[in-house]
């Protein structure tokens, strides 16, 4: 039988490190984040924003992305739906293909969002 989980009291918790957070965020920007966070809770759509970033001109076209990631196409479009949703890319229609960018500076202000304030 297992042992059950220690308890911890307040009083044994010690700050190890910096804030989460370069700040408090308001609630909009914690919806807006929260929200291209969830977007990034998928392996799929990490792999997929990294393929995007990682194309020639740093756009790709949805026919491109299927087969490195293993998924058919309606699939892949799935996820680019939710990752453009999310304001992580763009989308442009050309013809009957879709193109996707990596929306520009947004990977960096998701990490400059959770960057510890310098002191």
């Amino acid at each position: 039988m297992a042992s059950p989980l220690p308890v911890i009291q307040p009083a044994d918790l010690v700050v190890c490190c910096s804030p989460v957070t370069g700040g408090v965020v308001a609630d909009e920007t914690a919806e807006l984040l929260a929200r291209m966070f969830k977007a990034l809770g998928d392996p799929t759509r990490v792999k997929l924003l990294s393929l995007i970033a990682a194309s020639a001109g740093g756009e790709a076209c949805i026919c491109d992305l299927t087969e490195p990631v293993g998924l058919s196409q309606p699939t892949v479009s799935h996820h680019m739906r939710l990752l453009v949703e999310a304001g992580l890319a763009t989308r442009e229609q050309r013809g009957r293909w879709a193109y996707y960018r990596v929306a520009p500076d947004v990977l960096r202000s998701l990490a400059s969002a959770l960057a510890p304030v310098a002191g």
